[in-house]
């Protein structure tokens, strides 16, 4: 069962997002970068209030991805990354990005705050941060 709605486009939407962001780390990379995509259309907290759905979260302008500006989001979607994807819509956390709404690519180590949020860990080069249950009680 879906914890957010969505549709099958937004279900390839999502595939993309997550092979350019994070398919140099593999699909336990590429699971994470979902799972913080779900995680900000579930929240409707901070800087990502009322996004309604995958599409919404895929292009928020500011605050979005930086992959939607590069050519290789926009090839299409294989069926690996699609499968990926509708493991984090039904609902697979995948630490530490469980409760994440936000990463980023340090040139070192992972500061222990990042926008006044605590770093919830790494995977490889990325560090994932989320915000605390009492601002965002709906990622929890």
């Amino acid at each position: 069962m879906a914890v957010i709605p969505y549709n099958e486009k937004e279900v390839k939407l999502l595939a993309r997002l997550m092979r350019a962001e994070a398919e140099g780390e593999g699909q336990q990379g590429m699971l994470m970068v979902g799972n913080v995509g779900v995680n900000r259309v579930r929240s409707d907290c901070l800087d990502f209030k009322k996004l309604a759905n995958l599409q919404d979260m895929v292009f928020q302008s500011p605050g979005g991805f930086e992959a939607t500006q590069k050519s290789y989001f926009y090839q299409r979607a294989r069926q690996k990354e699609i499968d990926l994807a509708r493991k984090t819509i039904k609902g697979g956390r995948y630490h530490p990005a469980s409760y994440s709404l936000w990463f980023f690519k340090p040139a070192g180590n992972c500061p222990a705050e990042w926008y006044n949020q605590s770093n919830a860990g790494r995977f490889k080069s990325h560090c994932f941060y989320q915000p605390t249950q009492g601002d965002c009680p709906k990622v929890y």
